[in-house]
């Protein structure tokens, strides 16, 4: 599709959102180098031993909540509908109806949460079925998963106010969010290590505290965005019933991915100890090329496809599609490729010190390799899924979704046996396939996804690419075997990053002249 074709407010709202695309890609960034910083921490003083375990198990659940946060699942139904109330009333009655949604939101997650500190025993249970209750690690799991439940309120209450934020064309502040809880949590390590204090109640703590400072933070950006909110009784209004109706099927179709990582935990508890922390690190790794790339466009392709579909700019709604899908792949696959191929280093030089040790690495290594293999269909996932929400369609990715988690737990328990924990990444893997395809099917059939002659010319150069660059990255690696693990990981990356550059542009995989002018924010 030609890009001439668009209308000059089409036009506006594409480079927006790619600008948008490049902040928020920034400020993920910035957050997954604090996450690193985060998790190197925990791995020396915790390890990937019984009570690392017990954390991530309770760690799973609020990590869970903040990715769906973070990657706009809240807001794939409360966008389309608060443009609509937008566009129909103006500013008052779309605030009245954020006001709502956030005291319906509150009040729902009150009594959830109230339930859960009851019942946390059954969902360690439920979350980590290979820990038996007289274990220490149960009763570890219990406690510490009890103190960071709150943080689940707060970061849903957020994540609204920053689908409201995302509505408007501010992505900002939402995109910063994560960054909160790895300096909350950085800070509580240092707390635990000077004041000699158990580092994983700590750790709990400061998760809790910080969904608390991140509600504050997202509620002074509305205020800012000249939204100031009133708290309201809770009341079922139309557009409430109607953002229930589509937010839960939303939610679940979204969290497909994030969903499947629960159910890695859940079998992993029933493997060695240690298996649910290498399974965690090993993911925690991949989401750093995904929130970069997939997270980035997913959250400013929702807002930009509502407007498209509600205006009947096709051109514009197609023509986002595949640029989307193009810019995603363009970084992913050799990112994927990139992560298989110096798996083992890369974790020996993040993670291996203190508690830590070369097993683990190894261990670590295997998983993040099987991984990998998903990734790109993650990041597609993530920038197909909100062509189905703009159009008010929740139902489709949940029933897709639901299918995909099935066929996850039904195939790794099946590999696990053979092999043990990189069986379930591998299951992941080929889950998080299906459902990327499936979404792109359905699209496909039903006409709103009609790949143009651009994607379809650049889409096996990409596959090109990425395969030369993962030769050199083997080649390479045999020509430095027994180099340490820093020397050996700094010339892969370096290899690699120059292999796949030259190989992008000598195939015409890819043309920075294109890519250039998104990065001039004076230019329109």
């Amino acid at each position: 599709m030609d890009p001439t074709s668009l209308t000059p407010a089409g036009r506006r709202h594409g480079v927006a959102a790619a600008r948008g695309a490049v902040g928020v890609g920034g400020l993920t960034m910035l957050s997954r180098l604090l996450g690193y910083a985060r998790d190197a921490l925990i791995a020396a003083s915790l390890g990937a031993g019984w009570l690392a375990d017990a954390f991530f198990v309770g760690f799973k659940l609020v990590n869970l909540v903040r990715r769906l946060a973070g990657e706009g699942a809240f807001g794939a139904a409360f966008v389309p509908l608060f443009l609509r109330e937008l566009e129909a009333g103006g500013p008052p009655r779309a605030r009245r109806f954020a006001e709502q949604a956030l005291a319906a939101a509150a009040a729902a997650l009150l009594a959830f949460l109230v339930a859960a500190e009851l019942l946390a025993p059954a969902l360690v249970r439920l979350l980590a079925t290979g820990f038996a209750p007289e274990e220490a690690r149960f009763a570890a799991a219990v406690g510490l998963l009890r103190i960071m439940l709150p943080y689940l309120l707060w970061a849903v209450l957020a994540a609204l106010l920053g689908a409201l934020l995302g509505a408007l064309g501010r992505f900002m502040a939402a995109a910063a969010m994560p960054i909160l809880l790895n300096l909350c949590m950085i800070a509580g390590l240092g707390l635990a290590w000077h004041l000699d204090l158990a580092s994983a109640a700590v750790l709990a703590w400061s998760v809790a505290l910080a969904g608390l400072l991140q509600f504050l933070a997202m509620l002074a950006a509305v205020h800012a965005a000249g939204y100031r909110l009133r708290a309201v009784r809770p009341r079922a209004s139309p557009p409430v019933r109607r953002l229930a109706r589509l937010g839960g099927p939303a939610l679940l179709g979204t969290g497909a991915l994030q969903i499947n990582l629960l159910v890695d935990s859940w079998l992993a508890s029933h493997l060695a100890p240690g298996a649910v922390s290498w399974l965690f690190y090993a993911d925690r790794l991949v989401q750093l090329p995904l929130g970069l790339v997939g997270v980035a466009l997913g959250t400013v392709l929702l807002p930009l496809l509502s407007r498209a579909v509600r205006e009947g700019d096709a051109g514009l709604a197609g023509q986002a599609q595949n640029r989307a899908i193009e810019a995603a792949l363009l970084l992913v696959l050799p990112a994927a490729v990139g992560l298989a191929a110096v798996a083992l280093p890369l974790i020996q030089v993040l993670f291996e010190r203190g508690a830590f040790g070369p097993e683990a690495s190894g261990a670590t290594a295997v998983a993040l390799a099987a991984f990998a293999i998903g990734l790109p269909a993650q990041a597609l996932a993530r920038v197909l899924a909100p062509s189905f929400f703009a159009r008010e369609d929740t139902r489709t990715p949940l029933l897709l979704a639901l299918a995909c988690v099935a066929f996850n737990a039904a195939l790794a328990w099946l590999l696990m046996g053979r092999l043990g924990h990189a069986g379930i990444a591998l299951a992941t893997s080929l889950a998080a396939w299906l459902y990327a395809l499936w979404l792109g099917w359905r699209l496909w059939r039903a006409g709103h996804l009609l790949p143009d002659a651009r994607l379809r010319r650049r889409l096996p150069r990409l596959l090109v690419a990425s395969g030369l660059m993962g030769l050199a990255l083997w080649a390479a690696a045999g020509a430095l075997d027994g180099a340490g693990p820093g020397p050996l990981l700094a010339a892969l990356v370096g290899v690699g990053v120059l292999v796949y550059l030259a190989a992008a542009q000598l195939t015409g995989a890819a043309s920075w002249r294109e890519l250039a002018p998104l990065l001039r924010p004076g230019r329109s």
